[in-house]
């Protein structure tokens, strides 16, 4: 069979491709590490998120990522449920969600988030991310790609982009699909990803999210997320917050998160993520693609097509 290129084929594995999830973007948009589509599999029955690797990538590093994505714990984290091998063209799928990639919600909504929404976005990932770390577990993607906006809730994607880019010890830089602006110091020149890394990250989506991009001068930041900003994307690792404490910064009312404790919670149940939490502009965009994904007619592949 002709081997299915990433928007021009009209498969990726047993899936029928509906539309990508990422525009092209502009010069300001962050880049992603992977081809991201909506597709549907043959019966019709399931709509996933299907990813596939960018050109440059190793497609052993990915897959190896991609099963790693499996077992990413909290209730903001969308894991990987499946996943092919290396070859002869590496994929991954997680179940489809109506949702927003961050970059798109700017653009829909004409700029910078307000900040009652930047700090939802920020306490749920902190959550997650808090629960990974006390699990054992660095995410070593943490960027602003990395983040889908569904009406209920922000979902973290991308597991391990950083290593799957390059193996440790390597520099980093320019490598495809890397946000040097999320990219920890440590972890540009080599160095493996730990905790930390995932914060400076974390510092770079709030920054993104606040001002259009990861790398801002300090005072465009908003006033009371300056110092938390920051103190996240600080050169020393060591100066970097917990994710726990910017949990409890950014939703003071939160329970603190353990391994055994929100992983299981409902996303409705958050205290940080009252009604209203995300722009009526953008929960009528995301009902939008919901809309088109829903009435989407596929073809039906042909016998013995794979």
């Amino acid at each position: 069979m002709e081997r299915p290129r990433p928007g021009n084929g009209r498969r990726i594995g047993p899936y029928t491709l509906i539309t990508r999830l990422d525009s092209a973007g502009g010069s300001g948009a962050p880049p992603v590490p992977e081809h991201r589509f909506i597709a549907r599999s043959a019966d019709g029955d399931r709509t996933v998120l299907v990813s596939a690797p960018l050109d440059g990538v190793d497609p052993g590093r990915f897959v190896v990522e991609a099963q790693a994505a499996r077992y990413l714990l909290g209730p903001w984290a969308a894991p990987v449920t499946e996943c092919s091998g290396p070859s002869p063209f590496p994929w991954h799928a997680r179940p489809y969600l109506p949702a927003l990639p961050l970059a798109t919600a700017l653009a829909v909504y004409g700029g910078p988030l307000p900040e009652h929404t930047v700090r939802a976005l920020g306490a749920a990932l902190a959550e997650t991310l808090a629960i990974a770390h006390a699990a054992g577990t660095t995410h070593a993607g943490v960027s602003p790609a990395a983040v889908l906006l569904a009406g209920d809730g922000p979902r973290l994607t991308c597991f391990g982009a950083v290593r799957a880019a390059g193996p440790d010890g390597e520099h980093r830089g320019g490598l495809p699909g890397l946000d040097p602006g999320s990219l920890a110091p440590e972890q540009a020149s080599g160095g493996r990803p730990r905790p930390p890394g995932d914060i400076y990250g974390l510092g770079a989506v709030l920054s993104y999210a606040s001002t259009g991009h990861t790398v801002p001068d300090r005072d465009e930041l908003p006033a009371s997320l300056r110092p938390l900003v920051t103190a996240c994307l600080s050169r020393d690792p060591a100066a970097r917050p917990q994710a726990v404490r910017l949990l409890e910064q950014l939703a003071p009312s939160a329970p603190a998160p353990g391994p055994g404790a929100t992983v299981l919670d409902s996303p409705a149940t958050a205290p940080y993520l009252p009604a209203g939490w995300l722009p009526g502009r953008l929960v009528a965009a995301v009902a939008r693609q919901s809309a088109v994904v829903l009435a989407a007619e596929l073809p039906v592949p042909a016998h013995g097509n794979h």
